[in-house]
């Protein structure tokens, strides 16, 4: 059998729709749980969408996850919420935070809903997605389990606390989904099931050396912060505004439980409008990608892209082809 085969959109969809349904999800959950799944694929982040869901349904059968619970909001006032989410499905808690802000941005033109107790929201991008589709610019993060350590330090005590920023542009967006790792563990375990390596070093062995072999930095559970000794105090700060702002858990505190879960996270909607200069600006952004787009390559073959360009581009094409699906990954997919 091949290594990866090609599945249609609404297949993928419908396979994932069929299998929530069996897990104990509404109609109504298991199509919105479903879309996020098929739609991060379809984007071409297999490593929260198709590659993940076995885990995800793992997660819902283990009691991680409470397919019935939503989030409630628990405290705030005027342009700030706290919320609580219950170990309820990350993306739909995350969707529903997401959707508040922006209702709050509305009515004070910026706005912050910090959401404790909630569970993988999967791909943090697809919130800026959902944010910047309705004209917002949105500023979204995570704290997870410890899986980075401090500059300096051997045992991760850091998380890679995922760090989104997105902005709309032109009929779509510009959208940064960052880990504050070099490579998100995601985008590892995608390379070590191809048996290759990453590009550049991205954490360290069991013999505290960097590498660029993702297999050992999975079994050390030592990824490398993004510049170094600023990756680490950013994902720090991230941490703990996520925690103080939620009132939830730390990474320190989520890593002492059996599983990640129980996250804190935060999102922070604008809305444009509001500003006095929003007339000019499209005309802004314009102006500083057509720059963006005019440096001068490298020779190194790479596309100078913005954030999100490449989603754009990899959407459309896996909406004519189908998405590509690792045939053991389907396997285990169908068997559920």
């Amino acid at each position: 059998m091949q290594d990866e085969i090609r599945i249609g959109y609404n297949e993928l969809k419908s396979v994932f729709y069929d299998i929530l349904c069996k897990l104990g999800f509404t109609n109504e959950k298991a199509e919105a749980c479903a879309t996020v799944f098929a739609n991060n694929s379809l984007d071409g982040v297999y490593t929260h969408g198709v590659n993940r869901f076995p885990r995800f349904v793992q997660n819902v059968k283990d009691g991680v996850v409470i397919a019935d619970n939503e989030p409630v909001k628990t405290g705030g006032t005027n342009a700030l919420e706290q919320w609580d989410g219950q170990l309820g499905p990350g993306p739909l808690n995350a969707m529903v935070c997401t959707d508040r802000a922006i209702e709050l941005a509305k009515q004070n033109g910026i706005a912050c809903v910090a959401l404790a107790n909630t569970n993988h929201w999967m791909r943090g991008g697809a919130y800026a997605w959902q944010a910047t589709k309705k004209g917002f610019a949105f500023i979204c993060w995570t704290n997870t389990i410890a899986n980075m350590p401090a500059w300096g330090a051997f045992d991760s005590r850091l998380g890679n606390n995922p760090l989104i920023m997105g902005i709309p542009y032109k009929d779509e967006a510009i959208v940064l989904d960052m880990a504050i790792s070099q490579f998100s563990y995601g985008a590892m375990e995608k390379l070590a099931m191809k048996n290759k390596q990453l590009e550049v070093p991205g954490g360290f062995n069991e013999s505290g050396e960097m590498t660029k072999d993702p297999q050992e930095i999975i079994k050390s559970n030592r990824s490398l912060p993004v510049g170094y000794w600023k990756g680490s105090g950013l994902s720090l700060l991230l941490d703990i505004l996520a925690a103080v702002l939620s009132g939830g858990k730390s990474t320190s505190q989520v890593t002492e439980q059996k599983s990640e879960s129980a996250l804190s996270q935060v999102f922070i909607a604008i809305d444009l409008q509001s500003l006095h200069n929003f007339p000019s600006i499209n005309l802004i952004l314009n102006n500083i990608i057509t720059d963006y787009h005019a440096a001068s390559p490298d020779g190194s073959g790479n596309a100078i892209l913005f954030p999100g360009e490449r989603v754009v581009q990899t959407r459309k094409q896996n909406l004519v082809e189908g998405i590509p699906v690792n045939s053991k990954v389907w396997e285990q997919i169908q068997s559920l």
